[in-house]
């Protein structure tokens, strides 16, 4: 699956975000998402494979549990293709000042 068709599901951006803020349990992943998307452990746990088969989480065991951390490799792959845009990016962002665009009153 390639790294934006991942981002693209707003569960998968709402678990990243998460992860964002520090190394969690699945359960307690599970517990936010069902709560926020009404959605099962077992579909939590689909979509917590899918970040990981494409790289954007890690697992690890410990003791009974399985604590998930960003893993940074396909955010940089998908940083990496957005900076060919970033010209672009910022020439909308100038176009959006006060007064740009404007018709110079000669």
């Amino acid at each position: 699956m390639h790294a934006l068709d991942v981002l693209g599901d707003p569960i998968r951006r709402r678990i990243l975000e998460l992860l964002a803020d520090g190394e969690r349990t699945a359960g307690s992943l599970a517990e936010v998402i069902n709560a926020e998307f009404g959605i099962s452990q077992p579909a939590v746990s689909q979509h917590l494979r899918v970040l990981r088969e494409s790289g954007f989480a890690r697992v690890r065991a410990e003791g009974t549990k399985r604590l998930y951390e960003i893993d940074g490799t396909a955010l940089r792959e998908v940083d990496g293709w957005l900076a060919r845009f970033e010209r672009f990016r910022d020439e909308r962002f100038r176009d959006e000042r006060p007064g740009a665009g404007a018709a110079d009153p000669a």
